[in-house]
């Protein structure tokens, strides 16, 4: 790879921030549009109705947590148990409850890819040179490791598998599911593997790389003063035109 000039630290954090900001409104734009098609409301609202109905019923409060129910009274704690008998008795809240899971997985999914297929994926298609928002904004490019010009399939291995599968989507389900209680110790091990991978990649590879960088094969550049190939085939002839050009001086000197 030719003399590499590598995108300052500050140019770079600057560029993310820009871009997480963006990203995260464009996300929960998709999810809103998400929720209302998919009727998310709705089932929210049916089970709503449902703890309200039961917990009227019983005389009890059914949005209490472990901690509070362990400090009830026995009395208080039977009418809290048969509420939620009945409560799981009821198939309509069920489903209701069964589906806000399912939608909530979809929703934040799908909600998060199509923002990274906007703003990581087909804005730095049209931009050119890997530029997302931010990084136009803050004159960071990105090109392959050797010199030359991303495509197509660089970028979409880097948003897509790099950034959204395994830098978002695995740390989001996790909370999720520590949120949901279907997870124990392992899944902030997982999280704290990423992230620690992450420091150690940044900092022992001379590009300061990221999981995504390193799948596909990027780096952040400085746009204004890093020359990028369009082809190995121009990278090739520039090459033999330095070489030639050196050989020359070196001839006329002596």
């Amino acid at each position: 790879m030719l003399d590499l000039q590598k995108a300052s630290m500050w140019k770079r954090i600057s560029a993310f921030l820009f871009d997480f900001i963006m990203l995260s409104i464009a996300a929960v734009l998709f999810a809103w549009g998400l929720s209302a098609v998919l009727g998310y409301d709705g089932y929210s609202q049916t089970v709503t109705d449902s703890y309200q109905r039961y917990g009227e019923e019983y005389g009890v409060e059914l949005h209490i947590t472990q901690t509070e129910y362990e400090r009830l009274p026995e009395e208080e704690a039977r009418k809290v148990d048969a509420a939620y008998a009945a409560l799981n008795a009821d198939e309509k809240a069920l489903y209701a409850h069964q589906m806000m899971l399912n939608l909530s997985i979809v929703i934040i999914s799908l909600g998060l890819l199509f923002a990274y297929l906007i703003l990581e994926f087909f804005v730095p298609l049209r931009f050119g040179d890997g530029q997302t928002l931010g990084k136009k904004i803050f004159g960071v490019g990105l090109m392959k490791v050797e010199g030359i010009k991303v495509n197509a399939v660089t970028m979409f291995i880097r948003a897509i598998l790099g950034k959204y599968t395994i830098e978002t989507m695995i740390p989001v389900l996790i909370i999720l599911m520590i949120y949901w209680g279907t997870i124990g110790i392992v899944g902030p091990i997982v999280i704290g593997l990423i992230l620690i991978t992450e420091i150690v990649i940044m900092a022992a590879t001379p590009t300061n790389s990221l999981i995504h960088d390193l799948l596909a094969s990027t780096v952040a550049i400085d746009e204004a003063s890093q020359k990028i190939f369009t082809t190995p085939e121009e990278m090739a002839a520039f090459k033999a035109e330095m070489a030639a050009e050196i050989a020359q001086r070196e001839k006329d000197t002596y």
